[in-house]
């Protein structure tokens, strides 16, 4: 069966008028145009043919397709608020202004009503008519040109020309209502005030949110004045004498500030003083027997109220069950603050006054304090545990708090593996030298500055009275990194009194982590090693070693340490 597109076979008379050749070209024909109709047709609908790229061109999927690959309707965002959906092929201009939907009728009032406000609006700015007859025509007060400016006219009741208005500014210039109340001394009352002064209202060039300037006529701004005032001479002295108000307010105001930074000065120049006052530290009371004791105080700097015993600096009153209140502080020379292995050492005494002695010791933390107002450690006892015990010092100054410690105690188990670092081969303890000997040394130098002597010669007095001394033990340099060994001694006196707990608190005067029992009167080795200082910071480690060869402590801690050295100045231009 033929298809239904096919053509009519040709009639037989056709057919005989025709050569069997013309039928066969006509057949080639119609193939061919059938081929040409079959590729437009694809050229101009979508096509699933791969392109060159091997990729299937973009076509459009209908909605009511039920395709998976169909995109789904946007979301209306929730954020717009309501709104109402109107067919826009149902609405009719109603020539009033708005459109109505086809079949609702219209409120003639409200369409009065529009048409009423447009014919006011389109009248108030029309231009009013010109009269044949000149002399009703208005005139310029200055030239009597009829071509008046009519915002003028209309806003300020001012009958003159736009070539005169350019010509007499001090006349006809207009001036916003700060200029009025800075130069005419006007109050914002008058100026609001359409009777007295009629303003135009223009958008502010700033900012459009802004409020709308008010803007003024200059003569009749001026012929306001003079009527407030008397006279410009008037005007004028009413002027200097606000003008010279506002100066010695001023003056009063800087006065006041001066005076007070006068005050605060002065306070600082007698809290240092306070501060320079001789005060007397005793040390620790000696008992002589027959119920006699003896005790000795140093009169030396009050910032240096570090005795040479390393009892005077860790010595604390006891206040309440957990509050403590320190004796003596020490401000290191050149330093700005108390000594923090002072603040470390007496904060741990103060928490091991509130554990079992028995227990070990683990403690972190540094800060500075003022050496003029005596530190108060409060004691928190945080947890109780049969090997670990956990103590919180806060210490406080000036109502603020300067120091927090967190303190955990153990218990030693000795029967625990054991190793460690192993202690560097060093000189003994008693052929090296010390460190105030060697400051002293250093400061007879022929080519040394005055200033460098004074600060050895410093260095060796505190040295000297301090409770620790110090000898180097040497200074080695491998892979670019320094270590430097000390020798540290506790000056304590007679070493009996002093048991492990007391022990700890003195190597807490240096360190901020320790093991075993020792003796700090024995003498340690303190091996530091700076791994990396940078951008002005520092980052050291310590061990600290018995003459024994055994570790007992170990220590880490960074600081600010910065050379004397300025950075590079920008070069900023200046436009």
């Amino acid at each position: 069966m033929e298809g239904l597109n096919a053509p009519p076979p040709p009639s037989t008379a056709e057919n005989s008028l025709l050569t069997p050749e013309q039928i066969k070209r006509i057949e080639l024909n119609r193939l061919k145009a059938k081929a040409r109709q079959r590729q437009r047709e694809q050229e101009a609908g979508p096509s699933s043919t791969p392109n060159p790229n091997q990729k299937r061109p973009l076509e459009v999927t209908p909605v009511v397709s039920t395709s998976p690959t169909v995109p789904k309707p946007l979301k209306r965002d929730s954020r717009l608020g309501k709104y109402f959906e109107y067919d826009l092929s149902k609405m009719v201009n109603s020539k009033g202004g708005f459109l109505v939907e086809d079949g609702k009728e219209v409120d003639e009032d409200s369409r009065a009503k529009e048409r009423e406000r447009e014919r006011q609006r389109a009248k108030q700015n029309l231009e009013p008519p010109m009269y044949l007859d000149p002399s009703l025509n208005p005139k310029c007060r200055e030239c009597q040109s009829i071509d008046i400016d009519y915002t003028y006219k209309k806003i300020f009741g001012c009958l003159v020309c736009n070539k005169c208005k350019d010509k007499y500014p001090e006349k006809y210039g207009l001036l916003t209502k700060t200029e009025c109340k800075e130069d005419y001394l006007l109050t914002d009352p008058e100026l609001r005030d359409r009777e007295l002064l009629p303003h135009l209202l223009k958008a502010n060039p700033h900012k459009s949110t802004f409020a709308n300037m008010m803007l003024f006529l200059r003569c009749q701004v001026e012929d306001f004045a003079w009527k407030k005032w008397g006279s410009p001479e008037a005007l004028d002295t009413e002027w200097e004498r606000r003008t010279e108000e506002k100066k010695k307010k001023k003056n009063k105001k800087f006065e006041e500030g001066l005076r007070d930074l006068r005050r605060r000065t002065r306070e600082g120049v007698w809290q240092r003083r306070k501060d320079q006052e001789h005060k007397h530290v005793f040390g620790v009371t000696e008992d002589l027997g027959d119920g006699m004791g003896r005790q000795t105080f140093t009169m030396d700097d009050p910032n240096q109220a570090e005795s040479s015993k390393i009892s005077t600096s860790l010595e604390l009153e006891q206040i309440e069950v957990n509050l403590f209140r320190s004796k003596t502080l020490y401000v290191p020379t050149r330093a700005r603050g108390v000594f923090g292995g002072q603040v470390i050492s007496q904060a741990i005494v103060a928490a091991t006054n509130c554990v079992d002695p028995v227990f070990g010791l683990h403690c972190y933390f540094l800060l500075s304090a003022s050496p003029a107002i005596p530190i108060i450690y409060f004691v928190e006892r945080l947890r109780e545990g049969r090997s670990y015990t956990t103590r919180s010092v806060k210490a406080v100054q000036n109502g603020k708090v300067i120091f927090q410690l967190m303190c955990s105690y153990h218990k030693p188990e000795p029967w625990q593996p054991t190793h460690q670092w192993p202690m560097p081969e060093v000189p003994p303890l008693e052929e090296c030298e010390l460190e105030e000997v060697r400051f002293r040394r250093q400061a007879t130098r022929e080519d040394l500055p005055s200033e460098v002597r004074d600060v050895f010669l410093s260095y060796a007095l505190e040295r000297e009275n301090g409770p620790i001394s110090v000898r180097r033990a040497g200074l080695t340099t491998e892979n670019g990194m320094q270590t430097s060994m000390h020798w540290m001694q506790a000056r304590t006196g007679q070493a009996s009194h002093y048991e492990a707990p007391y022990q700890k608190c003195i190597l807490a005067y240096l360190s901020d982590l320790n093991f075993d029992n020792f003796r700090c009167e024995d003498g340690l080795l303190y091996v530091v090693i700076c791994p990396r200082a940078a951008s002005g910071r520092a980052v050291v480690h310590g061990r600290l070693y018995s003459q024994a060869g055994k570790l007992v402590a170990v220590t880490c801690q960074e600081g600010v340490v910065r050379a004397n050295v300025r950075g590079p100045t920008e070069n900023k231009a200046k436009l």
